[in-house]
């Protein structure tokens, strides 16, 4: 082996290198960019599933690869956030949006009359320009376009190397051998374009190495279609792999995903056998890089089309394929709720992962709310049923902020806008905030408990304060849970008006409670619990205030 032979190796592996990191810098400033956007996308998400398969086929365009947008829904299927019937729509999507990576590959042939206008002509200059951008920029917006310039230039220089390594070999007899052994049999030509794929865990990038040698002159059609029908199978290996921890339902998306992939493979495979078989010359002519490009396309828009009206076949499939199992019962269904939904596997998308997170966090003081209520309600009305349920719950808010405490430092440390980052931050804040409410309306529910054992009551006067400033608190409470869902600044002007409102109430209710002591109209151990709940409850408006201040920093 000649030191031009090694060099020419290198060359092959560094452009594989940088076509590789191209592609998944692109893609990750593409997906900062969608930002909140794409949080919208699933609930925009109906038993429409044609809308379900243009989101899908959205998506994937965006983030550049069918097997992160079919890990996400696994994740989304397995966290109850997306059902099977709908999930089926937007795997079917993804494939359709996996081919956009292919056309971008083949541009550079789309061009070839004039060499100006090929893609890697312009490379450095892209690659020039997202570099000023990224380290001159003040915006971020700026900052994410040079990223996602950087990943396109870069992308579009590794397959100039690829290329160019190659060019040198298209004459040798191993190409010519190898491609007439995969065309002439279809299952090895799938299993090779599987095996590659399922190692790259891309089948973005396998097609693009696939266009690389087609550029050179060197694919044969026949090979061309087998090894593209098998990776598409292949990028079924991803979600597969992720769906093997998860549940039956996550299980069953993985399987529907593989399920659509092997039929379109059988039906094109025993089509392009008998066609190639019909027509020796064309299977052992050369094939480019754009017509591999419109193959991809046909493909999947074809399988899609014939498969569309039979999603819910795709369903049941599933089930049968994926057997009933028999989970055990949790006792805590909440936090059970809660750890099905902080699924890893969303992490794929961090903007999704972001809204996650803050969905789960409105959850827990929904929860929290409840408990809230619980307590006053034994306070004003003496009911003591519920209090075992408030400490319970409690245990539940406990077990809530340290998953979401877990689940938002592993968020924060994915690749965040600025804004993103200062909503995760404002979000461990909030999980905080959430869970002292939770102890105040422990401390709540004691006091009910308390007054019931010693057989203390207040005045109709101290009731009806009471009942005042509770009402306050709650709806104080439930704005700021509100302005965090919505994002709503009218919800965060009302938690501020309520909170002013519980301060002057607490004041005043202190001064008058305290001339009923001393006109001997209540007793001290009575007023002893009285000042303790209205303690409480300022508390409470305090954390809320706290709550919808947070929103209104991320505005």
């Amino acid at each position: 082996m000649s030191v031009s032979d090694v060099s020419n190796i290198f060359g092959f592996l560094g452009g594989l290198g940088m076509f590789l990191y191209g592609m998944s810098i692109m893609a990750d400033g593409m997906q900062k960019t969608a930002g909140s956007r794409m949080s919208s996308f699933l609930g925009m998400l109906t038993n429409n599933r044609f809308l379900a398969v243009v989101l899908g086929a959205l998506i994937t365009a965006i983030i550049q690869s069918s097997g992160a947008t079919t890990v996400m829904v696994v994740g989304f299927v397995s966290a109850g956030v997306l059902n099977l019937s709908q999930a089926v729509g937007v795997i079917m999507g993804a494939n359709i949006g996996t081919t956009i990576t292919a056309w971008i590959v083949s541009m550079s042939q789309l061009g070839d009359a004039f060499e100006i206008m090929k893609p890697s002509f312009y490379a450095p200059l892209i690659i020039g320009l997202g570099a000023l951008l990224l380290v001159f920029a003040k915006g971020q917006k700026k900052k994410t376009v040079g990223e996602i310039l950087i990943g396109l230039g870069l992308l579009f220089t590794g397959l100039d190397f690829m290329s160019g390594s190659i060019s040198p070999y298209t004459d040798a007899p191993i190409f010519a051998s190898a491609f007439a052994l995969l065309g002439g049999n279809p299952l090895l030509g799938m299993g090779i374009g599987a095996l590659v794929t399922a190692l790259l865990q891309s089948s973005s990038a396998s097609v693009g190495i696939l266009q690389t040698l087609a550029m050179n002159g060197v694919v044969t059609a026949n090979a061309a279609i087998y090894i593209t029908l098998g990776q598409n199978i292949g990028s079924c290996v991803t979600a597969m792999l992720s769906s093997a921890g998860g549940s039956r339902t996550a299980k069953r998306a993985a399987v529907m995903h593989l399920a659509f992939n092997l039929i379109g493979a059988i039906v094109f495979g025993v089509l392009g056998f008998a066609v190639f078989s019909l027509l020796p010359a064309f299977a052992a002519s050369h094939i480019t890089a754009v017509q591999i490009s419109m193959f991809h396309t046909v493909f999947n828009l074809t399988m899609t089309t014939l498969l569309f009206p039979f999603g819910d076949w795709l369903v049941k499939l599933s089930g049968v394929v994926v057997k009933e199992d028999n989970e055990e019962p949790v006792e805590d269904k909440e936090t059970a709720v809660t750890l099905k939904h902080l699924d890893e596997r969303i992490f794929e998308s961090p903007a999704f992962a972001v809204e996650t997170a803050s969905l789960e966090v409105v959850h827990m003081g929904q929860i929290t709310m409840k408990n809230v209520k619980r307590a006053l309600d034994a306070i004003l009305t003496g009911n003591l049923e519920e209090i075992q349920d408030v400490y319970k719950t409690e245990k539940t808010i406990d077990n809530m902020e340290k998953m979401l405490t877990e689940y938002l430092i592993k968020v924060d440390n994915l690749s965040l806008t600025e804004r993103q980052k200062r909503v995760v931050n404002n979000l461990f804040y909030s999980v905080s905030d959430i869970e002292r409410i939770g102890d105040h309306a422990e401390n709540l529910a004691e006091q009910a408990e308390y007054m019931a054992e010693h057989g203390l009551d207040f005045t109709d006067t101290g009731m009806e304060d009471l009942k005042s400033i509770s009402s306050s608190v709650v709806k104080a409470f439930q704005h700021a849970i509100d302005a965090r869902q919505t994002g709503n600044m009218d919800s965060v002007r009302k938690v501020s008006q309520y909170e002013d409102d519980v301060d002057n109430q607490e004041e005043e209710l202190r001064e008058k409670h305290i001339e009923r002591l001393s006109a001997g109209e209540c007793a001290p151990s009575a007023g002893v619990v009285f000042l303790d709940i209205i303690s409480n409850l300022e508390r409470v408006s305090d954390h809320a205030y706290n709550l919808a201040g947070y929103v209104k920093d991320e505005m």
